[in-house]
């Protein structure tokens, strides 16, 4: 765990800061369990009753949960960024789909752009592990793993990019993605040429910040993004299609 040793002061508000920061960096993440408070006091090296004044404001102002016989836990901060009602327009509304994409495309665009301009070399190997990793899971018949390493790809850019406005918008659109609202990220993975070429455009994408360009970095996320517009918009007509076919087919069966 990223704890380190408190200078001597007010350790309560040293313990509270160093906290924040790690929150808001993204580095302690919504539903992640602290350590035990003896552990914890001693990473941070001072006592329980300080660790524990530090914790009580950090969970009244909302930023930490304590969970009965289970622990301290960095809260769903990411939970309020958009209403349930929005949440349900969201996921019952296609036009919801094409916006989504179109927000990422430009978002995570210039997420690429700042990635291959001011990523550390360490930011530079998390893309790179996760982007072998990748690799390795399209050699798999079963999508799943490939899907979700998916997604962690484009977080570890976004991470990168060492913004934390752009960090905790973005993370808070994934988390609504990882739960089919915009659509089912698997679904475009079935296909196996279809897989085939999103491990290519992942390539690119990976080549270019590791690379250190960022306009290349750029285009090469707004092509991926925008064959992903393009694919989903290609499965909506042919759901359609099916639709009006199963229609003409039972109406056939009826006469």
């Amino acid at each position: 765990m990223p704890f380190q040793k408190i200078d001597a002061g007010k350790l309560s508000q040293s313990v509270v800061h160093q906290i924040e920061l790690l929150i808001l960096r993204g580095i302690l993440r919504p539903g992640e369990r602290l350590p035990s408070e003896r552990e914890l006091s001693e990473r941070l090296g001072v006592s329980r009753p300080s660790l524990r004044e530090a914790v009580a404001d950090l969970q009244e102002r909302g930023l930490l949960d304590s969970r009965p016989n289970a622990g301290i836990f960095v809260a769903d901060v990411l939970g309020s960024a958009f209403s349930p009602a929005l949440i349900g327009l969201f996921s019952s509304h296609e036009e919801a789909v094409f916006d989504y994409v179109a927000f990422r495309r430009d978002m995570e665009g210039l997420a690429a752009e700042r990635a291959a301009r001011f990523a550390s070399d360490t930011d530079l190997a998390v893309i790179a592990t996760i982007f072998a990793k990748m690799e390795a899971a399209h050699q798999k018949r079963d999508p799943a793993d490939e899907s979700e390493l998916d997604a962690n790809f484009h977080m570890a850019i976004i991470e990168a990019s060492h913004n934390v406005i752009m960090l905790h918008m973005l993370r808070s659109m994934y988390d609504l993605l990882r739960r089919g609202v915009f659509y089912n990220r698997q679904v475009m993975f079935k296909n196996r040429a279809t897989r085939d070429q999103l491990l290519d455009q992942h390539r690119a994408i990976n080549a270019a910040i590791q690379s250190r360009d960022p306009a290349a970095a750029r285009s090469a996320v707004e092509a991926h993004l925008t064959f992903v517009e393009r694919s989903m918009a290609d499965q909506i007509k042919a759901t359609r299609n099916e639709a009006v076919a199963r229609q003409r087919l039972d109406h056939e069966n009826t006469r």
